[in-house]
């Protein structure tokens, strides 16, 4: 139940004082009802339940991606313990599936999120310099205990990975960790476009609020159009031909490890890239780039 969470945003020394109305209006709650329920006591059951739908409401607004036990397992971090089951019944009543759930729709006409950016790449994909256009993506691959998640961040300029973050989730801390690490490596970076596709991960507002706080540009692809994207999904193809299918992985860490491995020794300092005029990433970096524009 949400109507606590309306009496409280709509109180007279609420810090941000919402109207009803408005609430009711977000929320996609009957005016009618609510105003029925203040009426009567509200009973501790309710109370909780109301507390419970709080927690997991706050939950999934930041990660879409989550399904009910994930959920919750944010609500317990913050203290509203419940059962599965209770997560899951609250999680039906008010429509909170995952974006990754099978619902009606889904398949070649099924909607993706909306863009949170414009593309402005329009699948140019070139830059004159280091730290003017950066692509993003999320690549996944199996291990004998469950999904490991690699999200990269390429500099178009030498193809260089210049952030990445690897972990057992695909929420948006994926994303944001990549990105974070990316600007801790390569210190001024505003103005810089970094162009991704319309994954929820791309659209979170902790992601946007990392791009507005360091001036950074923010670009998002087309729907169904994967050449928007295609130079950083030949960054994976090679990933997955040289490392990911190469072996079957036991363990999380053993095949981050790999990754890893592959990318700060293969890739960067061995690997050889025709359009560099056969140099590494690092070497066309250092030729083509004064020491003072770049980070180590």
């Amino acid at each position: 139940m949400m109507y606590p969470l309306v009496r409280e945003l709509a109180a007279p020394d609420a810090p941000r004082r919402v109207p009803v109305a408005v609430t009711c209006r977000v929320l996609n709650l009957a005016r009618q009802p609510y105003y029925r329920w203040l009426k009567r006591p509200v009973t501790d059951a309710d109370l909780a339940e109301a507390y419970r739908a709080n927690a997991l409401f706050d939950a999934h607004r930041d990660d879409p991606e989550f399904g009910h036990r994930f959920l919750v397992d944010e609500a317990r971090a913050v203290g509203e313990v419940m059962a599965e089951r209770t997560a899951w019944r609250i999680c039906r009543d008010n429509g909170w599936w995952s974006v990754f759930g099978k619902r009606k729709g889904r398949g070649k006409n099924a909607k993706a999120g909306p863009p949170v950016h414009d593309d402005k790449v329009q699948r140019d994909f070139t830059a004159p310099a280091p730290n003017r256009l950066w692509l993003t993506d999320i690549t996944e691959h199996p291990t004998g205990e469950g999904k490991l998640y690699l999200c990269a961040v390429k500099d178009v300029f030498s193809g260089r990975i210049v952030g990445y973050s690897i972990d057992a989730r695909m929420k948006s801390r994926l994303a944001v960790n990549a990105l974070q690490s990316a600007i801790d490596r390569r210190g001024r970076v505003a103005g810089c476009v970094v162009h991704s596709d319309r994954g929820s991960q791309f659209r979170a507002r902790k992601f946007v609020s990392v791009l507005t706080r360091n001036g950074l540009v923010g670009s998002m692809g087309r729907v169904g159009a994967a050449g928007d994207n295609a130079a950083m999904e030949s960054f994976f193809a090679l990933l997955q031909k040289n490392v990911l299918d190469r072996r079957t992985w036991a363990t999380r860490q053993e095949l981050r490890t790999a990754i890893v491995t592959w990318i700060e020794r293969t890739y960067h300092r061995r690997r050889r890239q025709r359009r560099l005029a056969r140099l590494t990433p690092i070497e066309f970096e250092t030729i083509m780039t004064p020491p003072a524009a770049l980070a180590a």
